[in-house]
Formats: C-alpha cells, sequence, structure tokens
C-alpha cells in the first residue's frame, strides 16, 4: 500500500501513427490476434515491473500503482501511462518505459498489415513531486 504523504506521481504519453485501414482492423479484430490495445498494455505493465533489469541505474519500484491507458484515434493510438509510487525511485523513467514497451507492442503486433507505422512524442507530461 502507498503512504499518501510519501507518494510521488508520474505521466508519460506516446503515439504511434498508422494507417485507418489499420485502425480499422484493431476495431474489428480481423489480425485474429485478439484484443491488440490490452495486449500492448500488459506488455507495458510488465515493463514496469522489470524497469530495474531493463535500464541501468534504475532502482526497483515496490509495487507502484499503474494505470495504463490507450486510446484511438482515425490516424493512429496514443498511449498514456500514470505511475504512482511509494519509493523514491526514479518513476519517471519508468513510465517513459512503459509507454514505449506499449508502442513497441502495438508495433510489432501490427506490423505484418502495416509497416508505415511511425512512434512518436514520447514524452512525460507530469514529473513526480
Amino acid at each position: 500500500m502507498i503512504n499518501p504523504d510519501q507518494s510521488r506521481e508520474t505521466e508519460a504519453i506516446g503515439f504511434i501513427h498508422m494507417k485507418a485501414e489499420t485502425i480499422r482492423m484493431i476495431k474489428e479484430n480481423e489480425q485474429g490476434l485478439g484484443e491488440v490495445p490490452g495486449l500492448a498494455q500488459a506488455a507495458g505493465i510488465q515493463a514496469v515491473h522489470k524497469a530495474s533489469d531493463l535500464v541501468p541505474h534504475i532502482q526497483k519500484t515496490a509495487d507502484p500503482e499503474i494505470n495504463l491507458k490507450t486510446s484511438m484515434y482515425p490516424n493512429g493510438i496514443e498511449v498514456k501511462a500514470r505511475l504512482r509510487s511509494g519509493t523514491p525511485a526514479s518513476i519517471e523513467s519508468v513510465a517513459l518505459l512503459a509507454v514505449a514497451t506499449c508502442l513497441i507492442s502495438l508495433f510489432e503486433l501490427c506490423r505484418p498489415v502495416d509497416a508505415s507505422m511511425v512512434l512518436s512524442d514520447i514524452r512525460l507530461i507530469r514529473a513526480a513531486h
């Protein structure tokens, strides 16, 4: 459980541009891969738990609260991660890693039908305080 007096919260965001046809296929589950945004979100959450193994100098976070959301638009998918932790760990880097991993998973899942996708604008929108 996170102590509200010691909690730190941060948000990161990113976008993957893709063809409108690819968005339609995701909405209608035409790739046969299941629920694509949900699979990508699971990968992003897994990255949070493995962050200290993946990136040097990131401290292990003790069970941070994770909110990872995908929003579909006609030209792509936005990914937003909000992390809250009671430890002094670098949760900003962890939030960026969650967004990037989710975007890379979307890319990998959709690559067979759209090789023109572009990941962009991965950034913090609110730093921990």
